[in-house]
């Protein structure tokens, strides 16, 4: 089975968040399976910078805004990838400084919908093999809404792939203006309540899901979840209607990378059944590398790490309202890495500036920091409004850093809260492996914590509680099997 599948990011060539992770991943995976599988994104200016060579497999004319653009489609190989990956170059639309979607300094790119029409365009005439090089696409799995028209352009071919779009997120839709859909002279057809119009917008995420045979998301709560008023932005209408091709597959991990027994990211290895003096020493090294003095105290006492995008879907006002209560009433100590709203950036720099023993912040986003902060860290925070699988949740069970998580999406499918045995006061539930709370407040979220800073106390909950979550395995092996399924599963109509 040959299978495209396309995405905006791919770590560890480029990434914005955990769309890169699965990119890279789940790919990776399914070669595993025995799938002919090729990875297609934009050559971006970072990413080829990463490649002495290339191979030029040859020249796509794609017709866009009355032009007609000249499309090198290179391939490069990566140490990392034991499968091909194929780049769509148009150097006036992705060689540019910032990151795949936004300017340096912040603000979206004005030609976004361009540069991702002709992403789209590219990756629907490779998927029929346009060029000639007697490789067609019996699937083109393609995900979010940067990749939702590839579905779209295969709609009138005939013989077609078979179409799979994941939803990643459905809070980021894609939208652009009718005068957008006019200048791009894309296809009159699309333009309905049917197709890819959404409230007198072009969205190309609806495009995604309208115009694919197959409909997954990460996780299977998720699935639920974006069906309903609360969590479908407007879409819940169309996705219920196409409940019949909708299905949640919950995300995995690469255990390669993301394994506290081998990790060359941090400094001391560990493995669940021998988590200390390791992660014990990971602690300190995390400290140390904030410019913390390390003392017995803030080596014994709780720290809580936090890597996210600074958004209000991500929980972080919630954190920073309760923060110097828990600094006051409690030892816990506090990490967070993350780059978002300047606002919140701002509040927690001024609790650095306030507590910046017990209170760490880096701006940005660092892999090697990112790795030491889930090996050093005890607790990790993440109290999402909503999550759609989450990655960082499964990276801490893996790491024995307990994740602390609102029951919404994938997290409410991947941890199990920390309830007492039924009729015991003291023993905790085996299959625990974290603390949950309901309802999205910083009251609930003060309570979770409270809750998880007592059974810290108790250490044989607490290692109880470790080494149940750091035997989970939440590997790719699973999920690849479940999408092979719907890959070779009867298309409906």
């Amino acid at each position: 089975m040959k299978v495209l599948f396309a995405s905006s990011e791919v770590w560890p060539l480029i990434k914005t968040g955990g769309l890169g992770d699965v990119a890279y991943s789940l790919p990776q995976a399914l070669h595993q399976q025995g799938i002919d599988i090729r990875i297609i994104l934009p050559a971006y200016r970072d990413v080829l910078q990463q490649f002495d060579s290339f191979k030029i497999l040859g020249w796509l004319a794609l017709n866009i805004a009355g032009k007609t653009r000249s499309v090198r489609i290179l391939e490069v190989s990566h140490d990392k990838f034991a499968l091909p990956i194929l780049l769509v170059d148009c150097q006036c639309l992705f060689d540019r400084a910032g990151n795949p979607y936004t300017h340096a300094d912040g603000y979206d790119w004005p030609d976004n919908a361009e540069r991702f029409v002709l992403f789209s365009q590219a990756v629907a005439q490779l998927a029929m093999d346009e060029l000639k090089l007697g490789w067609k696409a019996d699937v083109v799995h393609s995900s979010d809404w940067q990749t939702g028209l590839v579905s779209a352009f295969l709609d009138n071919k005939v013989d077609r792939p078979k179409r799979v779009f994941t939803i990643h997120n459905l809070a980021y839709g894609g939208y652009f203006s009718h005068e957008e859909y006019s200048r791009l002279q894309l296809p009159a057809e699309w333009w309905s309540a049917e197709g890819a119009e959404f409230y007198g917008n072009l969205s190309m995420l609806k495009a995604g899901i309208v115009y694919s045979d197959v409909i997954t998301t990460v996780s299977p709560s998720y699935a639920e979840e974006i069906c309903t008023p609360a969590f479908g932005y407007g879409l819940e209408g169309v996705l219920s209607h196409r409940s019949y091709k909708l299905s949640g597959i919950l995300n995995g991990i690469d255990t390669d990378v993301w394994d506290p027994q081998s990790d060359p990211l941090i400094p001391y290895h560990y493995s669940d059944k021998r988590r200390n003096p390791g992660k014990q020493q990971n602690k300190r090294a995390l400290l140390e590398a904030n410019g913390v003095e390390v003392t017995k105290d803030n080596l014994v006492a709780p720290l809580l790490g936090m890597v996210s995008r600074l958004v209000e879907q991500k929980g972080v006002d919630m954190i920073i309202e309760i923060i110097p209560q828990l600094l006051k009433w409690t030892q816990a100590n506090f990490v967070f890495i993350g780059k978002g709203h300047p606002h919140f950036e701002a509040q927690l720099l001024q609790l650095n500036e306030q507590y910046p023993e017990r209170v760490m912040v880096t701006i940005g986003y660092s892999e090697e920091k990112a790795h030491l902060l889930e090996a050093g860290s005890d607790l990790f925070l993440m109290p999402s409004r909503f999550e759609p699988c989450g990655l960082n949740q499964l990276y801490s069970l893996r790491y024995g850093t307990l994740p602390i998580v609102h029951r919404t999406g994938g997290l409410a499918d991947t941890v199990v809260d920390a309830k007492l045995k039924a009729g015991s006061k003291t023993a905790l539930i085996e299959t625990a492996t974290g603390f949950v709370f309901d309802t999205a407040t910083s009251d609930e979220l003060l309570k979770a914590i409270t809750r998880a800073l007592f059974v810290f106390t108790q250490k044989k909950q607490w290692n109880q509680l470790q080494r149940t979550a750091m035997q989970q395995d939440f590997g790719w092996e699973k999920s690849a099997l479940e999408y092979i399924k719907l890959y070779v599963g009867r298309t409906e109509e």
